[in-house]
């Protein structure tokens, strides 16, 4: 599969402090080199001692905002993966933040697609015009309702 031979061998941080959903990203990246964390501590530390390609952070449990600042300055590409924080608020502080997606827990068995998507595309995949966003947004429009970007603070 084509997504799957861009992300061999990438390095890959995944933070969130429910071990099952460390668990269930580290299988479908399982031809990626992933490093995991479920507190801001281990998760900084792995940060600032090693290189990633892509940062998957969760938001909440885990300071995943101190954490997408952080891997700015690093330049790692960050996606930011939630489901408690899914929200318009958390979106926009997400994009302003720097992180290239904000993906939700609940679509995460598209993940490899994502991250393939991002990888291949580089910066043209990230913010608002990535194409993660343009599959998302139907999701978006039930979750926040249509016409939701035009509503982002």
């Amino acid at each position: 599969m084509a997504e799957e031979n861009i992300l061999n061998g990438k390095k890959i941080l995944i933070v969130d402090d429910e071990p099952d959903i460390i668990e269930t990203i580290e299988e479908l990246l399982d031809m990626c080199d992933v490093k995991s964390a479920t507190s801001f501590e281990a998760a900084a530390q792995l940060l600032e001692s090693s290189t990633f390609d892509i940062a998957i952070l969760d938001i909440m449990g885990v300071n995943g905002y101190e954490l997408l600042s952080i891997a700015k300055t690093k330049k790692i590409t960050t996606v930011m993966l939630t489901a408690h924080a899914l929200n318009i608020i958390n979106f926009a502080k997400s994009m302003e933040g720097g992180a290239c997606a904000y993906l939700p827990k609940d679509k995460i068995d598209e993940l490899v697609d994502f991250l393939a998507d991002i990888l291949e595309h580089g910066n043209d995949a990230c913010g608002l015009l990535g194409g993660w966003l343009d599959r998302l947004n139907e999701y978006y429009e039930r979750k926040f309702g249509p016409g939701w970007l035009d509503e982002l603070p």
